[in-house]
């Protein structure tokens, strides 16, 4: 029986991003949240869930059991509160610093292939294939 609330769109070619995974994994005792890394070669996330490569690379994405899609910061929260962590990413619900910490997360999301050299989003979806727009 699947248990999964939360199913989470990684980068497993990101090594902030992968660390980042290999910690909720340790966490997720409940089996609440599952994985997909993005990067699989046979994964193909528009046909399957509605979401591009590109869309992927850009933002974290997750969807809840419902099939709604979340994406930035609130999938954080949403893992965190399912494996009993919500109080980390509790603040970043406050208003105004919300508005702050997706800020910051989306100069994350704009330059974190450039601090972990690796190729572009154009470079990447060539590589794999898809369209990248």
């Amino acid at each position: 029986m699947n248990t999964a609330k939360l199913t989470i769109f990684f980068d497993g070619g990101c090594p902030l991003c992968k660390r980042e995974i290999d910690f909720l994994q340790s966490r997720n005792k409940k089996g609440y949240l599952s994985f997909i890394d993005i990067n699989t070669s046979d994964f193909y996330l528009d046909l399957k869930y509605g979401i591009t490569y590109k869309q992927a690379m850009e933002r974290i994405h997750a969807m809840k059991s419902d099939g709604s899609v979340i994406k930035d910061i609130k999938v954080f929260q949403e893992a965190y509160n399912l494996v009993d962590l919500g109080w980390i990413y509790a603040p970043t619900k406050i208003p105004f610093f919300d508005k702050f910490i997706e800020f910051i997360y989306l100069i994350w999301a704009k330059y974190r292939l450039k601090l972990t050299f690796r190729p572009s989003i154009d470079q990447l979806c060539s590589d794999k294939g898809c369209e990248p727009f």
